[in-house]
């Protein structure tokens, strides 16, 4: 059975839905390196995220584990939801949003800390 393992909270304005989340439930947020603003809750199981939401990005996006990625894939894709590809997170592992049947959103995840830490081009 797959467990949940991170959960994304897309936000039209990072700051102020810091604020919300750290005045409601005490939680509080550390930026990480990469390529655009991302805020992980510090001390929390499971570990969770702010971000600029992209196109009207709504509601909890929730990762969940999977030993195996690419049949996890196929399994959605086969049950009649929407697969994503995967995609690499350098020395953590990989992930894929997908949509179930009704059009909630998830991500899976697989933990690699083999994926390379330098993806940019060549």
């Amino acid at each position: 059975m797959a467990t949940i393992v991170h959960f994304e909270l897309p936000a039209d304005d990072v700051d102020r839905a810091k604020g919300f989340w750290e005045g409601v439930f005490g939680w509080s947020f550390q930026g990480m390196d990469g390529p655009f603003e991302y805020l992980m809750t510090q001390g929390e199981e499971p570990v969770g995220a702010i971000y600029q939401s992209q196109e009207g990005e709504r509601g909890p996006v929730v990762y969940m584990s999977t030993d195996d990625i690419d049949a996890a894939l196929a399994k959605v894709a086969q049950a009649g939801g929407e697969a994503g590809e995967k995609q690499p997170i350098p020395t953590i592992g990989w992930f894929a949003r997908c949509k179930d049947t009704e059009g909630n959103v998830f991500s899976l995840f697989q933990g690699d800390p083999s994926v390379p830490g330098d993806l940019s081009p060549a």
